[in-house]
C-alpha cells in the first residue's frame, strides 16, 4: 500500500531471529545485539516473541519489525 505524502510507515523491514538447538539458543542474544548494533540507522518499533516445542525440539524466534530513523 502507498504511503501519503509526510506519512511515517509503521514498519518498512523485517527481521527473523530463530534457533532450535541450545547452543543457538545461547547465541541468539548476542546475534541480535549485534545485528542491531550494525543497523543503527535502523529503529525497531515492533517485536514478536514466539516459542514452540514438540518432543525433540524447543524453538525460539524473535521477529523485529523495523523503519529506518531517517523516515520518522
Amino acid at each position: 500500500m502507498p504511503y501519503r505524502e509526510g506519512e511515517v510507515p509503521m514498519f518498512t523491514g523485517v527481521k527473523v531471529f530463530s534457533a532450535t538447538k541450545a547452543k543457538e539458543r545461547e547465541e541468539l542474544g548476542e546475534n541480535v545485539t549485534r545485528w542491531l548494533r550494525s543497523n543503527s540507522d535502523l529503529e525497531v518499533v515492533d517485536r514478536v516473541v514466539v516459542q514452540s516445542s514438540d518432543n525433540e525440539f524447543h524453538c525460539y524466534t524473535l521477529v523485529l519489525f523495523y523503519r529506518n530513523k531517517s523516515e520518522v
